[in-house]
């Protein structure tokens, strides 16, 4: 069933407040959207509305888990790590304190609220903290996974959302390894490596370029940091044309950490596709056909890639 990570995060905080008493969660004048008010009505004595005032979100919440509890905070990915990354690096990361940030409505399918809203360099910005664990599920049940798994932490997390509802990928009473790569599709010679949205898109990929004759490798990795290295290491190994595909800018994020593990440990050309710049507003599926992030766009870069290296050998 199509739901939006967004909204499997607000039904798992809200029950995880029902189980933990020193879950207390915070939002910035969004928690509709950022479906945190689903905690709010459970447990409106630990939610925290904190208005238009990220910083102060954040310095609050370091406050909270400075005094025992744990704190998950909630609002745009964009206004989260754009506005307060100061007070995350110095108030929560650098003194390692129990706070777990939410950075909901993450890439480009904030679709028609345009550049302002769309982050698309969140993962890069927070994967460059220390000793901060960074999370981009793709679907329902791996975002109940993901914050379930950070809850059992006493350490800083970054969690990414998105707004639009997204095909399952894993089943319902499947038990999820957040920490490790999942192979959702095993080929050969040809490997894509994605988080988030980007899997379904890669899984649809898949589908196009089987009657390409390309059986393409589906690796989705929802952590991002730390990373699960070999796993990936298995995948570079054993395929001889990788691509990465994320809602997000290409430098940076999952495409570079696939880089940086290539280059020190398995040498391998990497394809990366993503975001070169802005986007527009618009449609969120609009927008991920005119960037070339959907199924199609992705089978097409994939099989223009292959051709070029056929053609090369």
């Amino acid at each position: 069933m199509a739901k939006a990570t967004r909204e499997a995060y607000g039904e798992t905080i809200a029950q995880l407040v029902k189980e933990n008493p020193k879950i207390v969660v915070l939002d910035a004048d969004l928690a509709g959207s950022t479906q945190s008010i689903k905690a709010k009505n459970v447990a409106p004595e630990r939610f925290f509305e904190m208005g238009i005032a990220e910083d102060d979100m954040v310095g609050v919440a370091a406050g909270l888990a400075a005094s025992g509890y744990m704190a998950f905070l909630s609002t745009f990915a964009m206004f989260c790590t754009g506005r307060a990354w100061e007070q995350i690096r110095n108030s929560v990361v650098y003194p390692q304190l129990n706070v777990k940030i939410i950075g909901s409505h993450g890439g480009i399918t904030v679709g028609e609220d345009g550049v302002t809203h769309q982050a698309l360099e969140d993962i890069s910005i927070m994967r460059n903290l220390p000793n901060l664990d960074v999370f981009v599920p793709c679907d329902a049940k791996e975002t109940e996974a993901v914050i379930r798994y950070v809850a059992e932490k006493n350490t800083p997390c970054y969690v990414r959302t998105g707004r639009p509802k997204v095909d399952d990928v894993f089943a319902e009473d499947e038990d999820i390894d957040v920490t490790k790569v999942h192979v959702l599709h095993q080929g050969q010679k040809v490997a894509i490596f994605c988080c988030g949205l980007m899997t379904q898109s890669s899984l649809a990929a898949a589908e196009i370029l089987k009657e390409k004759g390309i059986d393409l490798t589906v690796a989705e990795v929802c952590a991002i940091s730390p990373c699960d290295k070999e796993g990936i290491l298995s995948v570079l190994q054993s395929h001889d044309l990788i691509f990465t595909a994320e809602e997000h800018s290409i430098i940076g994020g999952l495409g570079t950490m696939i880089c940086e593990i290539a280059a020190e440990y398995c040498p391998r050309p990497v394809h990366r596709l993503g975001m070169y710049g802005f986007a527009g507003s618009g449609n969120w599926k609009t927008l991920l056909k005119e960037y070339r992030l959907d199924g199609e766009g992705i089978a097409e870069s994939i099989l223009h890639a292959a051709e070029l290296n056929g053609k090369e050998e």
